[in-house]
């Protein structure tokens, strides 16, 4: 389970004295040195690193870094906000010591997530972690709802030795098909493994629609840890493909036409260890409650879009009869709708019953969007939302009239468009919080202005090795 508590200066109870254990314990593993990772507003993942040894002082006294990262975008220029984007301040990252691991893709190194404080000892209004930290222990808290969570990892295998950043696909074959999984069979080994010893449980691996492209599905886990493991996987991803000779791209698109990397994000709420999603008298098993959380992200989803979608590159993969999502609506195993009713197999519904969420990319920041579509659907729940009719197969065919008529509307087309459904939805940006929501606006239009002028393959292309 996640560790809730905040950091205080000092360590929180017990810390120290583990974190002193784990310190020994490790460097006669060969540990070298901890990462210590989260992720900007941009999506980026930020790290400092600290040699074994200091371990115990990350736990009592944090690890010092810039506030400014939170207004960074994707390309390291910075934009500011009334409060953030300064040179001025400091800020302590603390390790979430439940969440140590050793990379056995990066022999030498163990990994930890961080929450950030002030120096004051206060946590960081900016700091995603703790913000779906704060969703989840409110849900629980008021509401009696926990959840489960995971999010699907698409990524693209390139060549390491193509010239000037080009992408050249390292494996060969039709999609799906058993000769990329031939030619990537060592490396991929490799990956399982390496996954495996590092905890992870790894439901499917395959080969994916688009040139080079391949997915990896993870069990799911609460929120915050489900955040965590997203981010610890795509570490893993890239440095085993690394000591392969290979690049990879977990960009949304990696080339301006054609099927981009989703990062799926499936979530279930759940109460007294039952899933509200199956066993219900609703629509395909769910109950009440499950409906209207069902309605409430569907309400939401295209203010949603500026968290979940948030680079100029994922409108290249937003795009109809992709199964990317792109239109507002709902349907059992409905991949073209935004949000897929995920029943199970009979047998494993009570468990395995879910949302799947589509218009999501692994360029979005995973805390920021598992906490904004649980806020979402709790303010569905809260009003006791009704969820309209579902819609089956491609919503593309519908003509503008039949559409309207049958609620179906198409997602914002563009990083613009997304920013004015956020600016305007005053349930995501309460809560966010006025720090984290100005960040979101002032990142979002930062990278919009940084792609002013630039067709789809030069927006391809700037945002190709960046995620």
């Amino acid at each position: 389970m996640t560790t809730l508590a905040d950091p205080v200066p000092g360590g929180r109870p017990g810390d120290v004295e583990r974190a002193t254990a784990l310190s020994g314990e490790l460097a006669g593993r060969g540990v070298h040195g901890i990462v210590l990772a989260y992720v900007d507003t941009a999506g980026i993942g930020r790290v400092k690193t600290v040699p074994t040894a200091k371990l115990p002082s990350a736990a009592a006294w944090g690890v010092g870094m810039s506030p400014v990262f939170d207004s960074f975008l994707a390309h390291d220029s910075i934009v500011t906000t009334d409060v953030l984007g300064s040179p001025d301040g400091d800020l302590r990252l603390y390790p979430d010591l439940d969440h140590l691991v050793v990379l056995s893709g990066q022999p030498g190194w163990a990994w930890a997530p961080v929450d950030r404080i002030t120096q004051e000892g206060e946590p960081h209004p900016g700091c995603s972690r703790t913000f779906l930290r704060r969703i989840t222990a409110d849900a629980e808290q008021r509401h009696g709802l926990t959840f489960r969570a995971a999010v699907e990892i698409e990524w693209a295998v390139g060549r390491g030795d193509a010239p000037g950043g080009e992408f050249e696909p390292a494996v060969s074959g039709p999609a799906y098909g058993a000769v990329r999984q031939v030619e990537l069979s060592d490396c991929a080994a490799d990956l399982l493994a390496a996954l495996a010893a590092q905890g992870v449980d790894v439901d499917q691996f395959h080969p994916e629609y688009a040139a080079g492209q391949f997915e990896v599905s993870v069990g799911a886990l609460d929120p915050v840890a489900a955040a965590d493991r997203s981010v610890l996987v795509r570490q893993t991803v890239r440095a085993v493909a690394g000591r392969h000779g290979l690049k990879v791209s977990f960009a949304p698109a990696v080339l301006a036409r054609g099927v981009g990397n989703g990062g799926h994000v499936h979530l279930s709420a759940w109460r007294d260890g039952t899933n509200l999603h199956s066993g219900g008298d609703g629509r395909y098993g769910m109950t009440a409650e499950a409906e209207s959380f069902t309605a409430g992200l569907l309400a939401r989803m295209p203010a949603l879009t500026a968290v979940t979608a948030p680079s100029p590159a994922s409108y290249l993969r937003l795009r109809p009869s992709q199964w990317a999502g792109v239109f507002g609506a709902w349907g059992r195993e409905t991949r073209e709708a935004a949000l897929r009713v995920v029943t199970g197999t009979r047998g494993q519904r009570g468990q395995a019953a879910n949302l799947e969420v589509k218009p999501v990319d692994l360029a979005a920041n995973p805390y920021l969007a598992l906490g904004c579509l649980i806020a979402a659907g709790l303010d569905g729940t809260a009003s006791s939302a009704s969820l309209p009719e579902e819609i089956t197969g491609d919503p593309a065919r519908f003509g503008e009239a039949e559409a309207a008529a049958r609620g179906v509307r198409r997602l914002p087309v563009s990083l613009a468009e997304a920013v004015a459904a956020f600016r305007g939805d005053d349930v995501l940006r309460t809560a966010l919080g006025p720090v984290l929501a100005d960040a979101v606006i002032a990142v979002r239009r930062g990278e919009i202005a940084a792609v002013e002028g630039l067709d789809d393959e030069q927006v391809a292309v700037a945002y190709r090795w960046v995620y």
